[in-house]
């Protein structure tokens, strides 16, 4: 049996030794090394929509990788492509990092500098691992080897250009349409959801922040589930807590999430900070809403930089939302794209404070009518977006099903569970 092994190291002459030794393997079939976290995820989820038996059998990873660390990597790999057997490639090869590697989820430790008879010993072991796995699948057990539900987030180019309510509206267009759908508060020091959808919560996620392996149950218990159907991972009521909240537990809470539900949105509000780089980073989409105003698009065109420079977000991989757009603007959306480098949506927002005056004085964006040409246009972004379902064909028009309208929504509150 061939063994398709894909290494992952970020430094060429590391690469180049190891894709040497691999060669000369038995049955063994390396493919070009990727050179940072994002590719391989990248390339797992590619390989996965297809079948799990196009996925590698053995992934190696090198210590020298980012800009996710080599530990946090391989946990998600692990959680979310189990049938890949992953091993770690490290100068370190003593007791403690072997506990932390297994505890990560791989399937083994090869130690530098490389020995042939180390790296095929562990490579068979763990190739013979991942097709008695893949064997376990073919048999009927639903076990998750895809790239899960989409993950959205929403940053600002500077504090009050509708984050939160662009978060709230694209989560509950998903919603509506029928996809299961998280809305996630990662403004941490100053997070709003709550206020905006009239909610009192017990939980946060802080109460995540500690847990190691976060499982079905610990999420459900920290979410809030509200009347809408929605769940709701909100910001801490201190915001001194939300510095419990590191890189690392984001990853594994975005993590968690995208295994449960078809769609998560994340608001990341307009600081930057590890945690939500953590989540931009391993987001399907990233959107950066500004207003046409110089000083937002300068604070776009800003934020775009820092995400290049700290190599989690392209420029032209980001999407920038214009929210309160009005003709007559010197500022128009061709404009910003040429300014920040992104993609300006095709979906802006109108300048129409008066429809959403009386919902966000009362703290519930949810019943904002559906004529309104503010909800028209950001459940149209959801729909340019591909955060509904297509079946339904209405986003445009927010009309979506589950939406019924301000009276219908007024009746009952939201639950902890």
């Amino acid at each position: 049996m061939t063994t398709r092994i894909l290494p992952v190291v970020g430094d060429a002459d590391a690469a180049r030794s190891l894709t040497t030794l691999l060669a000369q393997l038995p049955d063994a079939e390396p493919a070009a090394p990727v050179g940072d976290s994002t590719s391989l995820i990248d390339t797992l989820a590619r390989l996965a929509s297809g079948s799990i038996e196009e996925l590698p059998e053995v992934v190696l990873v090198h210590e020298r990788i980012g800009p996710v660390p080599a530990l946090e990597l391989i946990r998600e790999v692990a959680l979310r492509f189990p049938a890949i057997g992953v091993i770690l490639v490290t100068g370190d090869a003593g007791p403690g990092l072997f506990a932390a590697a297994m505890d990560s989820g791989a399937r083994g430790l090869v130690g530098l500098p490389l020995s042939y008879e180390e790296l095929a010993q562990r490579v068979i072991a763990a190739a013979a691992w991942s097709v008695g796995v893949r064997r376990h699948l073919g048999q009927g057990a639903e076990v998750f080897a895809g790239p899960g539900g989409t993950v959205v987030t929403v940053s600002g180019a500077k504090g009050g250009v509708g984050v939160t309510l662009s978060a709230v509206q694209l989560a509950l267009a998903a919603n509506a349409s029928g996809m299961n759908t998280a809305l996630v508060d990662l403004d941490l020091q100053a997070g709003d959801i709550a206020s905006y959808l009239d909610v009192q919560f017990r939980r946060s996620i802080v109460d995540l922040a500690s847990i190691q392996d976060i499982s079905p149950r610990v999420l459900q218990d920290a979410l809030f589930i509200h009347h809408t159907g929605m769940g709701l991972l909100l910001a801490p009521g201190e915001g001194e807590r939300g510095e419990e909240v590191s890189d690392r537990a984001v990853r594994q809470i975005i993590s968690a999430l995208r295994h449960r539900y078809d769609v998560v949105v994340i608001d990341c509000g307009a600081q930057m900070s590890s945690a939500n780089a953590a989540a931009i980073e391993m987001a399907d989409t990233t959107l950066l809403v500004t207003t046409p105003d110089v000083i937002s698009v300068r604070g776009a065109k800003r934020m775009v930089r820092l995400w290049e420079r700290l190599q989690i977000r392209k420029a032209e991989e980001t999407v920038t939302v214009v929210n309160r757009h009005t003709r007559t603007t010197e500022i128009q959306p061709p404009l910003i794209e040429r300014i920040t480098g992104t993609r300006v949506s095709r979906s802006v927002i109108p300048a129409n404070f008066k429809e959403l005056q009386s919902v966000v004085d009362a703290g519930r964006v949810q019943d904002l009518e559906a004529k309104s040409a503010v909800k028209q246009a950001m459940w149209g972004l959801a729909g340019e977006l591909r955060l509904v379902k297509a079946a339904e064909g209405a986003e445009r028009t927010g009309k979506l099903k589950g939406d019924r309208g301000s009276a219908g929504l007024r009746r009952g509150r939201g639950r902890q569970t």
